[in-house]
């Protein structure tokens, strides 16, 4: 079983006593408008994590959604996914609860996750869809030291190639 722990969270699997609260963020208008999946039902949210079971990281054409809570308490207050789209690219996406937004919990989950893609999975290229309209994440993107590209459909697209995140922090602009 993965799991990272940093100063203030635990990243680990999604459990099915997760249901009600997976349900009660990814259902709220705040955080559904800008996600490709909405619950329809705490039913559907426990469908999800049970499906979410068999899923293996680095699995073609799969998603794999992980649990981000609160360290001490162990509260479920979000989640991020990974898609592996091909052998190379890495599409991320995060899902914060709107009352443990900006406190700075998402750049805390995203820079473990690149750390796991990057040097771990060893992909090269990490992107994100971010809908026009939500300006917290693509700003978080940015400040990630991803750059924008044009966008497909409606999203912009993001994008960070692993020599850049890989790269000494005083080279790469995050130090």
């Amino acid at each position: 079983m993965m799991e990272w722990v940093t100063p203030r969270l635990r990243l680990d699997a999604l459990r099915k006593e997760d249901a009600a609260a997976l349900f009660g963020y990814r259902s709220d208008p705040a955080v559904s408008r800008y996600q490709g999946w909405k619950p329809a039902s705490i039913a559907d949210a426990a469908r999800f994590i049970e499906a979410q079971r068999h899923v293996v990281p680095d699995t073609l054409h799969t998603w794999w959604q992980r649990a981000i809570r609160l360290r001490d308490s162990r509260e479920l207050i979000g989640d991020f996914g990974l898609h592996f789209s091909d052998a190379v690219t890495v599409e991320l996406g995060i899902s914060l609860a709107p009352a443990h937004q900006r406190r700075g919990y998402a750049r805390e989950t995203l820079e473990v996750v690149l750390d796991f893609v990057f040097g771990g999975l060893h992909k090269q290229r990490v992107i994100a869809r971010v809908a026009p309209r939500n300006f917290m994440c693509m700003r978080l993107l940015e400040g990630l030291g991803m750059h924008r590209r044009d966008g497909q459909g409606e999203d912009v697209l993001f994008e960070l190639p692993a020599r850049e995140w890989l790269a000494p922090a005083d080279e790469a602009g995050r130090g």
